[in-house]
Formats: structure tokens, sequence, C-alpha cells
């Protein structure tokens, strides 16, 4: 990867925070750009042209959750990473399910923080082997290209990432696929770094509310003890 070619747009309104990433970021070889509120944040977002955003949720003029938002109206492609201080899982839902790839709760390490970045922007290039549908025994039908499935009566959404999950439990469905392996084949990140994030519980907590008819008792997204999640597919 050509760290030289790869841009981040940094929104974050608190100017300490915000000028050590932009130096952190520049040492590493990143082309950085920044904005300190929300409008000028998604301005920038909308109108540049950006490998990855890292996103403070809580922002004069307009919060994270909104520019996360309308960023995803436009491209569902674009590599997002949000800053919280709220570390409650419905409060990092939010973000999940508005399409951010990885959250990162403050305080947070600079190493974990460019670790996680290296990985979200990885990721991005390399992408999931995905089939065209994905059938669940439970008659949950997934549409993987244009994101969307059905639930008996009820439309579904989903975002890129929650795709991705879907698709590689799908293409492993015969074995309960460990969450460290999920971090590396789904998010990208290198093998036995310690990176200490929960976004794969809550990615899964997350898909559960779509496609099962009890989340508290999956019979689609199953958690096997001591091995890891497995998707029962119709095949």
């Amino acid at each position: 990867m050509n760290k030289r070619s790869i841009s981040i747009l940094v929104v974050e309104d608190e100017e300490a925070i915000r000028s050590g990433l932009i130096d952190v970021f520049v040492f590493h070889g990143y082309d950085v750009d920044s904005a300190d509120n929300g409008p000028e944040g998604l301005e920038k977002a909308l109108t540049g042209k950006f490998d990855l955003i890292l996103l403070d949720i809580m922002l004069p003029g307009m919060d994270g959750y909104e520019i996360c938002n309308e960023i995803r109206a436009k491209d569902r492609d674009q590599p997002i990473i949000m800053l919280t201080a709220k570390t409650s899982d419905e409060e990092i839902i939010q973000g999940l399910k508005l399409g951010a790839d990885d959250y990162v709760a403050k305080p947070f390490s600079i190493q974990q923080l460019v670790l996680r970045i290296e990985a979200v922007l990885r990721r991005s290039r390399i992408g999931i082997e995905q089939a065209r549908t994905i059938s669940l025994s439970n008659n949950v039908q997934i549409d993987t290209e244009n994101l969307t499935g059905q639930n008996g009566a009820e439309a579904l959404t989903f975002t890129k990432r929650e795709i991705e999950i879907l698709s590689y439990l799908a293409a492993h469905s015969t074995r309960p696929i460990p969450r460290e392996e999920l971090l590396t084949k789904v998010w990208g990140y290198a093998r036995n770094l310690e990176i200490e994030t929960r976004t794969v519980d809550i990615h899964i907590a997350k898909l559960r509310r779509k496609i099962e008819t009890n989340p508290k008792e999956p019979a689609g997204l199953i958690t096997v003890r001591g091995a890891g999640y497995r998707l029962l597919t119709a095949d």
C-alpha cells in the first residue's frame, strides 16, 4: 500500500486532538485535510475525494451521525471510522447502523488507531468474494449486490460491511467462524495484533435484529460456544 497516495479527512472539533491526529497521519505519510465542525466536515466529505474519513460524533452544528448518514446517501463505499466518547452498545450501534466501518472509543492509543485505519483501508481495497444471493435456513433472502433482503413480508436493508460479514459466513457455512478470523478476513486486521474492539459483537447483534424473528434466540446466525459464529444457510 502506497501511503503517500492516501488522503484522510479528520472531522474533530477539539483542537488539541485534531492537530495531534494531523501530525501523526502526516508523519505516517498520509495527505490530511480537516474540519472543526459538522457542516464544514460534511461539505468537505461530499465535495472532496478521501480514502478514509475519521469522524467525531460530538460536533458543533451537525453531529457525526447526521454526517455519516448524509455521506452514505451519496456513497455506500466511502470508508468511515467514527470517534466516540460514548461507549454504550446502543450509541455505538447507531453509528455502525448508519454505515460506519468501525469505531474507536476515546481516549484511544495512537498505535491502535493507526492499525485500525490501516485495516479499514486494506479491507476497502481487497473486497469480499460473495454470492449474488444468500438464502438462510429461516427463510430470509439476501441480495448481496443491492444490499437488500427480505424477512417474510419485511424488507431489509444492509450496509456494505454487514453484507461482507454475511458473505464470508455464508461462504464458510459448514463451520463456526472465530471472532479473530472475522477481524482478519472481513475487517482486514493483521493476524496476532492485539486490537481491542467489540465491533464484531456489535455487528452480529445488529444483524440479528434484522434477520432473526427473535434476536435473543437466533435461528439463522448462531453462536457456537467457544468456537465462533455460524450462518445457517438453506443450501
